[in-house]
């Protein structure tokens, strides 16, 4: 029995021994496991980090392409990785050691040296970042001669028009050199304006100029503003590069509101006005929708009836089809302007096969003594079998360029 119980004994100690052995070494091995992973995510010479602090070291020294945007690198800290994220919203603590693999780097300094045993998680491309470019600076026309830049604000409580001139450019001087300046009217009113200064020797110049009109809220509405951007020659004659018209009527004007706006410049009709005065309209047709639209802009030398500071004058479009009178429209009535502004635009509908039958009369009408009209003068656009010579052009034309606005002058007549 002695000997049995001694080799029971043997036999569960060497049991015992072993496990103790198997034990100690499971926990030898997850240590070396635990630390080689800690290695691993802290290492400096990581290959993202790495990467970057030689191609930053490398884009040091060799010339920047600038045609390519660069990436910006997004990047965790080494401290915050493992830890949990709820409990650093919830204010936890992070202790920072100092880590014993980040080797100080000699050398200038550069944005990424901080980055060691950092985690690059991706780059962000600065390009979708960026704001869009202002198409009014770079978009011009194949014709343009110009383009202006002002603001208007109007103050309620007081009555006055706060006019800024910002800017004009890619102006078109009939001479190698450019001395412009600009003339500002608020219409009806044609006898008085404001000026600019005169920016020397640019074909860009930037004015930043204010101006002030008075005028009550009443009028506001009815009344327009025109710019005439001019070229002073070395001969001091003025030179008339071109203008803007800018309505008022369809403008939100408030005294906490400052409106920044753009208009190219448009060729004014140097010819003298006809005996009657002249019309601008803009015609256009739609060939799928069937549609014809016309744009009554502006008239100028009218011949009004009595004084003009009281005459009010409309616009009266008429569509005709074999002279039979099918539709009309007409614009609201301008006071007290030989040169009346109007924009506005009416559609009437008429088929394709309409248009060889089809014409437009436009009839210029003064108020007279409240329900009396007197006719100042019309103009008649259609086919060959109604007009001739420009009126005929201006409708061939619109018919040859469907859905496209064409903009002309016609002289007025008192025919009927």
């Amino acid at each position: 029995t002695e000997q049995v119980i001694a080799v029971l004994g043997g036999v569960i100690g060497g049991i015992l021994l072993f496990v103790l052995i198997g034990i100690t070494a499971y926990l030898l091995w997850k240590k070396l496991c635990l630390f080689s992973s800690y290695e691993e995510l802290t290492s400096p010479v990581s290959t993202p980090a790495k990467a970057l602090l030689q191609n930053q070291s490398s884009s040091e020294t060799q010339p920047k392409d600038t045609s390519r945007s660069r990436s910006v690198p997004f990047i965790i800290p080494p401290t915050l990785h493992g830890r949990d994220w709820i409990n650093l919203m919830n204010e936890e603590q992070v202790q920072q050691d100092s880590d014993p693999y980040v080797i100080p780097q000699s050398g200038p300094r550069s944005s990424f040296h901080s980055l060691a045993g950092a985690y690059v998680v991706g780059t962000i491309n600065p390009e979708l970042y960026k704001f869009p470019e202002d198409q009014s600076e770079t978009d011009f026309p194949e014709d343009s001669i110009g383009r202006l830049w002002f603001s208007i604000e109007y103050e309620q409580e007081s009555e006055r028009l706060l006019v800024s001139l910002i800017k004009v450019r890619k102006l078109q001087p009939p001479a190698d050199s450019c001395s412009p300046f600009v003339k500002i009217y608020l219409l009806p009113d044609e006898r008085r304006y404001l000026q600019s200064k005169t920016k020397r020797k640019t074909l860009n110049p930037q004015f930043d100029e204010n101006f002030v009109f008075q005028v009550s809220s009443k009028m506001l509405f009815q009344s327009t503003l025109k710019f005439l951007v001019y070229h002073v020659d070395k001969q001091k004659k003025h030179h008339l590069l071109g203008q803007v018209i800018f309505p008022l009527k369809n403008e939100t004007l408030t005294d906490d509101s400052k409106m920044v706006i753009w208009r190219d410049l448009e060729k004014d009709n140097l010819e003298p006005p006809s005996e009657y005065g002249d019309i601008q309209f803009s015609l256009s047709y739609n060939d799928y929708l069937g549609r014809l639209t016309v744009v009554v802009l502006r008239a100028k030398g009218l011949q009004l009836q009595g004084e003009s500071h009281t005459a009010s004058v409309y616009v009266k479009v008429s569509l005709m089809n074999h002279n039979k009178f099918i539709k009309s429209k007409k614009t609201a009535a301008v006071l007290g302007s030989l040169n009346p502004v109007y924009n506005e635009t009416f559609s009437f509908k008429a088929d394709q096969t309409e248009l060889d039958t089809a014409s437009l009369s436009l009839s210029v009408f003064q108020n007279i003594d409240g329900d009396k009209t007197q006719l100042l003068g019309r103009v008649v656009v259609g086919p060959f079998m109604y007009t001739r010579g420009k009126e005929l052009e201006h409708w061939n034309e619109m018919i040859s360029k469907p859905k496209e606005l064409v903009k002309r002058w016609h002289a007025l007549c008192r025919s009927t």
